[in-house]
């Protein structure tokens, strides 16, 4: 029998909406929590798989942007999708506070407050991604375009490709 995999609160939320999803459990390396090793876990596409950061502009606050596992933020480019001119992430110890998540485990859904958020152009060449669940090793598998707007997100060129 294969174990019940718990509900997050991001999962309760979407079936509230009713949103289809899935729930796709991988294996958590507490030294590795990189994007990378959820797509090996997971033996996805790097570029499907995408991880939640948040960032603090300089005059209009927190928003979050949702990108690529295999990219890095463009600071400049999210800065400006968020109407401001400078942005940084916040540090790692504001993320619980702030989100009611910790690092590896932040979902664009069912943060403690919403934010305005940013999902990366390439977010809707899929017709699935997987992101964060709300807790390390839960992914969730969801339409980008019904993930976009249920959190009410903006499409914008945010990251720069690392690989």
């Amino acid at each position: 029998m294969k174990a019940k995999i718990q509900k997050t609160n991001a999962a309760r939320l979407l079936d509230k909406a009713g949103i289809s999803y899935r729930l796709i459990p991988y294996e958590v390396d507490e030294n590795n929590l990189a994007a990378s090793h959820v797509a090996e876990s997971l033996g996805e596409d790097i570029r499907r798989v995408f991880k939640t950061l948040v960032l603090r502009g300089e005059r209009t606050g927190h928003f979050v942007c949702v990108i690529p596992g295999n990219c890095e933020v463009d600071l400049k480019k999210a800065a400006r999708a968020a109407g401001d001119k400078k942005a940084d992430l916040i540090p790692m110890k504001e993320l619980l506070p702030l989100t009611g998540y910790i690092r590896g485990g932040c979902s664009p859904i069912g943060m403690k407050k919403p934010f305005p958020t940013f999902f990366h152009s390439t977010a809707t060449d899929f017709d699935r991604i997987y992101v964060s669940a709300g807790v390390r090793g839960l992914q969730l598998e969801i339409n980008p375009l019904e993930l976009i707007s249920y959190t009410g997100a903006s499409v914008s060129d945010i990251a720069t490709d690392e690989s």
